[in-house]
């Protein structure tokens, strides 16, 4: 089990990127949050299997069709808190 916080840079608001990766997650077993940062990138924080969260992270390389991403930073976090799903923050 591990929990990442991914910051992704590029073209990745108003392409639907939020969503995309709710439905990434959610088809993966990830249980996180993303959400839009007020400096133009997403923020990704995602828990589950090794495995599964690594292959969300690999998809937030490549992002939505509408997206372009530039970017990805992905840095390991403490398992502080237990998350039931994976929901989009407004």
């Amino acid at each position: 089990m591990k929990r990442v916080r991914a910051i992704v840079s590029g073209r990745v608001q108003g392409v639907w990127f939020r969503a995309h990766t709710r439905d990434q997650a959610v088809a993966l077993g990830v249980v996180g949050f993303v959400r839009n940062l007020p400096d133009g990138t997403v923020e990704i924080v995602a828990q589950g299997e090794d495995a599964r969260v690594d292959s969300l992270m690999a998809w937030a390389h490549v992002g939505p069709p509408l997206g372009e991403v530039s970017g990805v930073r992905i840095r390991d976090m403490a398992e502080d808190e237990d998350f039931t799903t994976f929901e989009v923050h407004h």
